[in-house]
């Protein structure tokens, strides 16, 4: 992919934090389980495994199958705007369906178990890994941070060995950065207004969806 450009960047970085905030709220409301972080809940399903089917195996199993779906629904949903209106509005198409997705997790919230509520915010995080997408296939990580660590390290050792031509640590380490302060904002929101920081997280995502339109992600 080709250099993003500062604007590019700074929304990527938003974007990470949206998921570092949504992933913060699944962790607390659901004590343990996430709603980006798949290895985690992978790990979770595991071990529920590993001491017979539980209800914490058939969570994680269910937030895997919701983020899996959302991945889906993103890349049809790109894919159809790509195709209908143009490859520049595929990113905002994704963010929109993002939005919806929170919306629909925070208004569930009020009256239905909150696991339920979770599985459409894991949805919305599968999905958001699509906005950088062009070919169908992710370009950058929105939502999980391990493959950025692992570049950034890469990139430190090859500085030490002397490549100077070596990549740059800056969008990694604002995408990382990103993310760590979207779980502390999500953090401090659940502690302070409960059910309403799934509003805060759906908003934040519509913001996004208008900034999007206006930014060159591919």
């Amino acid at each position: 992919m080709r250099r993003l450009t500062p604007a590019a960047t700074f929304a990527t970085t938003l974007l990470a934090g949206l998921a570092g905030m949504v992933d913060a709220m699944a962790f607390q409301g659901l004590g343990g389980f996430f709603a980006s972080f798949m290895s985690g809940n992978s790990t979770r399903f595991g071990i529920g495994l590993a001491h017979g089917w539980s209800d914490a195996a058939a969570t994680a199993a269910a937030l895997l199958l919701a983020f899996v779906c959302g991945a889906m629904l993103g890349t049809i949903a790109g894919a159809a705007a790509s195709e209908r209106i143009g490859p520049r509005h595929r990113a905002e198409a994704v963010m929109g369906l993002v939005t919806l997705l929170l919306a629909a997790g925070a208004a569930l919230s009020a009256f239905a178990p909150l696991t339920l509520a979770m599985l459409l915010l894991a949805a919305a995080m599968g999905a958001q890994n699509g906005v950088v997408a062009p070919d169908g296939e992710v370009r950058i990580g929105l939502t999980y941070m391990t493959g950025t660590l692992v570049r950034i390290g890469q990139r430190l050792a090859r500085r030490l060995l002397g490549e100077k031509t070596a990549p740059g640590l800056r969008r990694e380490l604002l995408l990382w950065l990103g993310f760590v302060a979207g779980v502390v904002v999500g953090a401090i929101g659940w502690n302070w207004i409960g059910l309403a920081a799934l509003w805060v997280a759906a908003a934040m995502s519509a913001a996004l969806t208008m900034l999007v339109t206006r930014v060159e992600l591919e």
